[in-house]
């Protein structure tokens, strides 16, 4: 049974940063796309960053091409996004999840989720 755990959430002051991860068992990791969907308060998840299973490609919405920086290490079968110079809309529960077709928008199909960590920025 695949399980995708997240963890390193928090609170942060607005320009700080922090380091999500994302550990992943029960299959094999490296065969899959990963991405990470932020749900902020009320709205709906919304991809941010995806990376290709040997972690050589990666994409980003505009709203976080800079200051977000998705990876993965696939011997130790974990996740990671580093967040910096973080802002108050950056607040929300962060996902990871896995699948196929990460990269495509409608073609994407994310088989397994994560729990979520909660991120929180205060001006």
């Amino acid at each position: 049974q695949a399980q995708l755990v997240e963890s390193g959430g928090g609170s942060v002051q607005a320009g700080g940063s922090l380091r999500l991860s994302c550990a992943a068992s029960g299959y094999t990791f490296s065969n899959y796309c990963m991405a990470w969907f932020p749900q902020p308060p009320g709205k709906e998840r919304e991809k941010v960053a995806v990376i290709n299973g040997g972690g050589y490609t990666t994409s980003y919405a505009d709203s976080v091409k800079g200051p977000f920086t998705i990876s993965r290490d696939n011997a130790k079968n974990t996740l990671y996004l580093q967040m910096d110079i973080l802002k108050p809309e950056d607040t929300a529960m962060y996902y990871c999840a896995t699948g196929v077709r990460c990269f495509l928008v409608r073609e994407a199909k994310y088989t397994y989720w994560g729990q979520g960590t909660q991120v929180t920025v205060s001006s």
